[in-house]
């Protein structure tokens, strides 16, 4: 069974919320934050240390994009994915990959600089040039659902969960405001889905493993 190394709501939600979407039978490992520091013997499965970790049989991978992908690889339907030849793939590809590296990112960083540090070592300046940079990128996105309600394929993928969970990053990071009306429709129509609310269950129903 799939094994999912998990943080309440950490990046690893975005593998959570597509398990849930697809279906698939897996095992929650939730973890306490930052795990690297809490659960020590994870650098033994992860030497990253980090979440989100998907163990399947002897393929672990532990970048959630990669995961994304991964997991709908296995899919034959393609319900979740844009498959190669499709006019649409390369669209589906950069939005799955937008949602981390351009939206999570300097999302990431601005907690580090304004939060995570130890106050004599906080940024602010640096923090709030990864707000702007998120907020310039987030224009992007609402460019892109002038005339769309998904991101491909006019239909739900898995870069919709990427995009999501950046989303809401920003917005438990106080950044709610900064996102544009269709920007906010879409997260809301996103976490209204039944499986969205399936995952959040389960994160909230693990018990904290002891490694």
């Amino acid at each position: 069974m799939l094994k999912l190394y998990h943080c309440k709501d950490a990046r690893s939600f975005r593998c959570l919320w597509l398990l849930e979407e697809m279906g698939k039978a897996y095992n929650l490992i939730n973890l306490d934050y930052p795990p690297k520091e809490t659960a020590p013997k994870f650098l033994e499965i992860n030497p990253a240390g980090t979440v989100p970790c998907l163990v399947d049989g002897e393929t672990t991978l532990f970048e959630s994009g990669a995961i994304l992908e991964y997991l709908t690889a296995t899919d034959a339907s393609n319900a979740f994915a844009v498959p190669p030849g499709h006019p649409e793939h390369g669209n589906w590809l950069n939005w799955l990959h937008f949602g981390e590296a351009s939206l999570t990112v300097p999302l990431a960083a601005m907690f580090r600089y304004a939060h995570r540090l130890p106050a004599e070592q906080r940024q602010p300046g640096a923090a709030a040039d990864c707000r702007a940079q998120f907020v310039e990128r987030v224009a992007v996105l609402d460019r892109a659902l002038a005339h769309r309600e998904y991101l491909a394929d006019g239909r739900f993928t898995s870069a919709d969960i990427s995009v999501a969970y950046a989303l809401m990053l920003a917005k438990a990071l106080g950044l709610g405001g900064e996102l544009p009306p269709a920007v906010s429709a879409y997260l809301d129509r996103l976490c209204a889905r039944p499986a969205f609310a399936a995952a959040r269950a389960a994160q909230k129903a693990a018990p904290v493993a002891t490694l």
